[in-house]
């Protein structure tokens, strides 16, 4: 029987301790090591789509990655970190979820997951029938909810690598799909980011008649750089240059207290989006993602034998 992801935690931080890995490669390792049958190693999801095997352990990557135990490379590729490597210095005899908790990178994870459902999922994470302590229709509610977290998480960390230039496109391109500025805008033009902007990013119309426009900053900071209320009234200043009666704040990080509290003081309006916000909406609207597979949920049509 396949182990399940928590099972193989420990398995995949130990062989990413020999330096960069493959996680092809560790599939196959962890695989030999377990002792799996051909059968077993060559079973599939149920989306026919990836081996049981190379799923969990891909899972169980992920949740070593969200911890700080190990870090993405490249593409496919991870290595241990020193977090990592103090843990296999005296390794639990198991590690599960819970013995991540106790990791500050995964309770922040936790923390930016958002809802409820999704710290439940955290807590209790079910993407495998043995896990499952609940009926098939809130199993399949939590393991959306996991997906979906584990997929905004993956993104806030891809933008943040991301050049600031990149981020700008991207948050004009996520209003363009929302639909402001028309369906003939260009992401491009909309975009005015350079040296003398006046603090302004983006510009772009907020219908398609160009009746009023939304004023853009994007600033592409880290997970412990806040966006504090000297940032909001620099932007108020460039609005009021512009004679703009509104904006919007974009940030890959968070909004101080005070930033928030400024903004609503201000006489203009002004919108911000911390980064938890923004992956959400980019989610919502499949920006930097696409669907990688439909599951249609059923059922009973009792007027079809009504009388």
């Amino acid at each position: 029987m396949t182990p399940n992801y928590q099972s193989l935690m420990l398995p995949v931080l130990r062989h990413g301790a020999a330096g960069e890995v493959r996680i092809g490669d560790v599939v196959e390792r962890v695989s030999a090591d377990l002792g799996l049958s051909a059968d077993e190693r060559a079973a599939l999801l149920p989306s026919g789509q990836q081996t049981i095997i190379a799923n969990r352990i891909h899972w169980a990557r992920s949740y070593l990655k969200h911890a700080g135990l190990v870090e993405n490379t490249r593409r496919g590729h991870f290595r241990i970190t020193d977090e990592g490597r103090t843990v296999l210095a005296d390794p639990p005899e198991r590690m599960t979820v819970g013995f991540l908790d106790r990791f500050e990178a995964f309770r922040a994870f936790s923390k930016r997951s958002g809802a409820a459902s999704i710290g439940r999922v955290l807590q209790e994470p079910a993407p495998e029938a043995e896990a499952i302590g609940s009926n098939p229709k809130e199993a399949w509610r939590r393991s959306h909810a996991q997906l979906d977290a584990d997929l905004a998480a993956e993104l806030l960390a891809r933008i943040r690598a991301a050049p600031p230039a990149f981020f700008e496109k991207l948050v004009v391109n996520l209003l363009v799909t929302m639909g402001y500025g028309g369906s003939t805008v260009s992401v491009d033009r909309a975009l005015v980011g350079k040296s003398g902007d006046g603090g302004v990013d983006g510009v772009i119309d907020q219908d398609a008649l160009g009746l009023d426009r939304v004023y853009v900053q994007a600033k592409r900071y880290g997970e412990n750089n806040s966006v504090g209320a000297g940032a909001i009234r620099d932007f108020f200043g460039s609005l009021d240059r512009f004679k703009a009666a509104k904006g919007l704040f974009v940030t890959t990080s968070t909004f101080t207290r005070d930033a928030v509290d400024t903004a609503e003081m201000l006489s203009k309006r002004i919108v911000m989006i911390d980064g938890d916000k923004l992956v959400r909406l980019m989610i919502r609207h499949d920006v930097g993602c696409r669907v990688q597979e439909t599951l249609v949920l059923k059922k009973m049509d009792d007027d079809f034998f009504e009388d």
